[in-house]
């Protein structure tokens, strides 16, 4: 009998691939990059979706962050290769902070995204605790993340690397449009992110895309526009994007007069602690870690049964999908129109005027496909000047994509009506 050889970690294969619908096979670069992936932070991203309660709207929206940052990585090897192929330098160690950057550029993202940042971690942006979150596991690792993290904060003196990871054209929104296009089946949504990342280039120092990539480049920001009104900014994802701020700040009220609520450990630390930038912990940010969706999804469905009127009903309004009715408006609604609806569902309900606070309210949505005042795309012309994609362009509509147009909603129970 032979003795059992032992594993050595050093062993182990690491150079995985992952199959994807929308690229079809992704490999995982090296065994640095694998380790990240394995971490528990990154394992995380498998339970937060991607587009929140979109699922609510569209059944089939339910990927997570964790499919979306290994599109992301996958893209970004992508435009190395291409930008290389035409004669840009990138070193092996650039390369590898460009990766990981990437990978991890969404990782401070808490339950449902965006919801969390407004209610129960207050103030504090997921970029912000993606920053912490990469800082710690560059403690972890050694140091081997400082490059990585030099890029993501803009601290590198090759500009063109972070507009690769955060710009109006980069790996992030390229890959979410076409996945999020993808899974929720709005086909407005879907980009040829293969051909925007053939025409990049770079020239001193700056990203461009070259003139006959600007059709590419008009698409891209048309499909960002309808992706953010038919599915983003969808009425319905909305106003349950906003019930949920509602129960989670009512949940926050009541833990903190003492009542003691169920939920999971960490979403109770949260919800007796106001936690600011200048207070995130590396121990907060171990409880942080382990919050994800299904801990808020499981206080909602314990929630339905509390005493409280107003927490068991917007809970139920999640879980069952019973949601608030939402009106869009081009005008500002009226403060006279929401105090006769609040006056009348208190009686009804037998709550204060304060409380219809969370029932019925107002607020507005912008949607803006392209920023002038923000870091331009650059078109680069067969003359060799660079010129920004609204001046170049010949499309009308292009120029009004560039302007803020803004809406106005107001929330209230459907009884109302």
């Amino acid at each position: 009998m032979f003795p059992k050889k032992k594993i050595i970690v050093s062993e182990i294969n690491k150079l995985k691939i992952f199959n994807d619908p929308i690229y079809g096979f992704i490999t995982i670069p090296n065994a640095l990059i694998y380790d990240l992936v394995q971490h528990p932070y990154f394992q995380r991203l498998r339970r937060i979706s991607q587009m929140g309660l979109s699922y609510l709207v569209y059944p089939g929206a339910h990927h997570t962050r964790f499919h979306h940052a290994l599109g992301c990585m996958h893209i970004m090897q992508k435009a190395v290769d291409v930008l290389r192929f035409k004669g840009v330098e990138i070193s092996p160690e650039e390369e590898n902070a460009l990766y990981i950057a990437i990978l991890l550029h969404d990782i401070g993202h808490g339950p449902f995204s965006h919801a969390m940042e407004k209610s129960i971690v207050e103030d504090v942006h997921h970029e912000a605790i993606s920053l912490l979150f990469m800082n710690q596991l560059n403690l972890e690792f050694g140091g081997k993340l400082s490059l990585a993290i030099q890029v993501f904060k803009g601290e590198y003196h090759r500009k063109f690397m972070l507009q690769l990871i955060s710009s109006q054209l980069d790996m992030d929104r390229m890959d979410y449009l076409k996945r999020d296009s993808f899974y929720s089946g709005v086909a407005e949504g879907n980009v040829n992110s293969e051909r925007l990342i053939q025409m990049m280039n770079v020239v001193d120092d700056v990203l461009v895309i070259e003139e006959k990539g600007i059709y590419s480049v008009e698409k891209f920001l048309m499909s960002r526009r309808l992706m953010y009104w038919q599915a983003y900014l969808h009425k319905t994802s909305l106003v349950a994007e906003l019930i949920l701020m509602k129960v989670l700040k009512r949940a926050k009220e009541l833990t903190q007069k003492g009542i003691v609520l169920p939920c999971s450990e960490p979403l109770l630390f949260f919800m007796q602690n106001k936690i600011t930038t200048e207070t995130f912990t590396s121990e907060n940010l171990d409880l942080f870690s382990q919050l994800d969706d299904f801990d808020i999804i499981s206080a909602l469905k314990s929630w339905q049964k509390q005493d409280d009127f107003i927490l068991s009903s917007l809970s139920k309004m999640i879980i069952n999908r019973d949601l608030l009715k939402i009106k869009l408006t081009e005008e500002k609604p009226s403060a006279e129109e929401l105090n006769v609806m609040k006056e009348r569902f208190a009686l009804e309900n037998n709550i204060n005027l304060a409380e219809t606070n969370y029932f019925i309210f107002k607020g507005k949505i912008k949607n803006q496909a392209y920023s002038k005042e923000a870091e331009p795309i650059r078109i680069l012309k067969k003359d060799k000047t660079i010129e920004d994609v609204v001046d170049v362009s010949d499309q009308l509509n292009l120029k009004t994509l560039s302007k803020s147009v803004t809406k106005y909603y107001i929330c209230f129970p459907k009884q109302l009506v």
